[in-house]
């Protein structure tokens, strides 16, 4: 999410995708026995603000000023994009009378380094995804580290939807250099019944181990890969919901809204198990 798509690039990330089949032979299903929570939003008191965690979980800002889309994220406030709607937070994106598009991202880090993150865990997200062209919401993940720190990293795309291809998404795993030329990515199209994304609640995860990296779809594997040696840090989550990415925003419903019913984190823990009390399928 760090990059801008155009027409042309986003036809090469298809190209250069693993592949269509929503599978990943050999991937273990999730075990939450070896998970531990570590960072639970369910949005019942959402703390956000604009630049700094200072009492809040979030800003509204990625913390490398690195915004991006055709739509301007902006601050919290009365007249800002988020809102929490009958237990589920709102990012809405609306045109406003200026003729210019607004909208929202969210991060559990600032420019500090500080942050809400773990290094080998799963992370979950409940979402209800906006309709229509032009939208482009993702729920990713970065390494949690100062902004001014230029060494290797890794981000993680657990999904990326362009409204006006409503049969799938897409998961990416980049990696970052110092040298842009470097830059490097493995991308996989997750296939879904048409317009599914748009009508029902559906959990975006991916769990990272030392050794693999899982896709998940409402808790069934989508996706496996090596884990990078570039993850280094602890990674935190984002959501936004920003326009664009090289494709046109004039048809996009004004206002569009992603509906986020949780974020969930948990941290790994080698050889964890349950005890008798304790539910296998999730906390």
């Amino acid at each position: 999410m760090r990059w801008i798509a155009s027409a042309t690039s986003l036809f090469t990330l298809l190209i250069q995708s693993i592949g269509y089949h929503n599978t990943a032979p050999g991937a273990a299903p999730l075990n939450f026995c070896q998970l531990r929570p570590a960072f639970m939003e369910d949005f019942q008191h959402f703390l956000i603000n604009s630049w700094s965690l200072d009492g809040a979980n979030w800003i509204a800002h990625t913390p490398w000023h690195g915004d991006f889309g055709d739509a301007a994220f902006t601050d919290p406030g009365p007249d800002g994009p988020f809102s929490v709607v009958d237990g589920a937070l709102n990012i809405t994106a609306r045109k406003g009378k200026d003729g210019r598009w607004r909208s929202g991202l969210i991060a559990a880090a600032d420019g500090t380094g500080r942050g809400h993150g773990v290094r080998y865990g799963y992370f979950e997200a409940r979402m209800k995804l906006p309709p229509g062209p032009g939208t482009w919401p993702a729920f990713w993940l970065a390494q949690l580290k100062s902004p001014t720190d230029t060494s290797p990293s890794a981000e993680i795309d657990v999904i990326e939807y362009y409204g006006q291809f409503d049969g799938g998404y897409h998961a990416t795993l980049h990696e970052w250099y110092g040298n842009p030329s470097q830059t490097w990515f493995r991308a996989k199209v997750v296939e879904v019944p048409a317009g599914s994304l748009v009508t029902g609640w559906h959990d975006y995860g991916v769990r990272i181990l030392p050794d693999r990296i899982t896709f998940f779809l409402d808790r069934r594997p989508v996706w496996d890969q090596p884990t990078p040696p570039e993850l280094k840090e602890p990674m935190y989550p984002l959501v936004d919901l920003a326009l664009g990415s090289g494709w046109p925003i004039t048809n996009t419903p004004n206002p569009s809204v992603l509906k986020v019913r949780y974020i969930h984190v948990y941290q790994y823990v080698q050889g964890g198990t349950c005890d008798k009390t304790s539910k296998k399928t999730g906390f």
